[in-house]
């Protein structure tokens, strides 16, 4: 008899750390979706990664013949024990889902259909689009604003980026590696899967109560799946995060500003302590505001030399100039430094002719802010403009080689 060829193959794997509650359940109910993915023409190939469970998770496991089991010998992590999984899987589709019953397995089907209709490379089963959910208040909150932080920051938007149900195309892993071996897995795939512009799309699934004890903690885990989204977004495009909190920070002057041009115009021409602290920190948070987003936009420079692509620009998903801003920061350098140089010879003069301090220092200020902001752009532009040449000599040099053959 002739063997049927599956046009997929799905390799679901199970990281297990002392499941021995809930293990059996859920590889049962991932064994029972084999005959309606073999109707969609999809083969099933079920891993399970016992981390070094110190209960009887691998036993468990063991008594199925059409279970992969694969033991650490030690913990290594949440994450570490799906790339075990990964390694060891024949399918051209791999997923994952916890070994706690939280997922249902019964939605793998769904998952595959959703991954072949819309030819996506990644398919999260997504918790917050509106099904059953029996999620915890206070993790619930967590996801919305991790959520909400990726949307920010990817320019994509993002309803679960902690699923712990989702299916990867084999053929994406390449970009979607390296990963981290713990619990911060999936924002950090989440993460990487928008910067390398793989489709990625989500499908409601239900979410039931966890069989045992939960491995996560709200508040440590929480901070670290927060550094995690953050420091991924950082490695692709760090403009956009450092841009956006130099504008939080450029407000602050702003603000001050025009509340100082309000006290002029209603005749009040003497500062009391605190207005005067604040324009201190309005200075400070200027300077900080420029330099955030000087040194983001050579960061950009230098992840684009690294990885070999185009830079990455504007911060909401498009250029806001053309040509892009970083280009005017050579011009823009030498104007606010001539202009602080200038006020500060204003204030010479004025000094000179017999202004007091208590009249002068707020042009000082002024005229240091400004040779300060313009030095900083200036030497910005100067090291994005070498950044750019270096990018460009290997493609600069393949087109003199090409024109050098006869």
């Amino acid at each position: 008899m002739c063997k049927i060829k599956l046009t997929h193959t799905l390799s679901v794997v199970i990281p297990a750390f002392n499941e021995e509650d809930g293990i059996c359940a859920v590889i049962e109910r991932v064994l029972s979706t084999r005959e309606k993915l073999a109707a969609m023409d999809w083969g099933l190939e079920l891993i399970v990664v016992d981390d070094g469970s110190r209960d009887r998770t691998a036993p468990c496991v063991a008594n199925y013949r059409d279970v992969q089991l694969i033991n650490h010998v030690t913990n290594r992590g949440y994450g570490a024990a799906i790339k075990t999984g990964f390694k060891h899987a024949s399918g051209d589709y791999l997923a994952f889902l916890d070994a706690d019953g939280t997922y249902p397995p019964e939605s793998f089907p769904d998952l595959c259909g959703a991954a072949v209709a819309q030819q996506a490379d990644v398919v999260i089963g997504s918790r917050m689009s509106g099904t059953r959910s029996e999620m915890p208040l206070t993790r619930r909150v967590g996801n919305l604003a991790y959520a909400t932080l990726l949307s920010l920051i990817g320019n994509t938007v993002v309803r679960d980026t902690t699923s712990g149900m989702r299916m990867v195309r084999r053929t994406a892993l390449e970009q979607l590696y390296p990963l981290p071996d713990g619990l911060d897995f999936t924002p950090a795939m989440s993460t990487r899967a928008i910067h390398e512009n793989l489709k990625t799309i989500e499908v409601p699934i239900c979410y039931a109560e966890r069989v045992g004890r939960s491995k996560l903690s709200v508040v440590r885990d929480g901070v670290r799946f927060t550094n995690t989204i953050i420091w991924t977004a950082m490695t692709y495009n760090p403009v956009r995060i450092l841009g956006l909190i130099s504008l939080a920070l450029l407000a602050v002057p702003f603000v001050v500003g025009l509340y100082l041009a309000v006290l002029r115009a209603q005749g009040v021409t003497t500062l009391n302590a605190w207005q005067v602290y604040a324009l201190f920190g309005a200075a400070v948070c200027g300077f900080a505001g420029i330099s955030l987003f000087s040194l983001g936009a050579m960061f950009n420079y230098l992840v684009a030399l690294f990885d070999k692509h185009p830079v990455r620009r504007g911060l909401f998903g498009k250029p806001i100039f053309d040509p892009p801003l970083d280009r005017h920061f050579g011009w823009m350098g030498i104007v606010s430094t001539l202009g602080g140089v200038a006020l500060s010879i204003g204030a010479l003069v004025l000094g000179l002719n017999g202004w007091e301090i208590t009249r002068l220092w707020l042009y000082l200020l002024a005229s240091a802010l400004l040779m300060m902001i313009g030095i900083q752009l200036t030497i910005a532009w100067l090291v994005m403009r070498v950044l750019e040449q270096l990018a460009q000599r290997e493609v600069t040099t393949q087109h003199d080689l090409e024109d050098a053959v006869p």
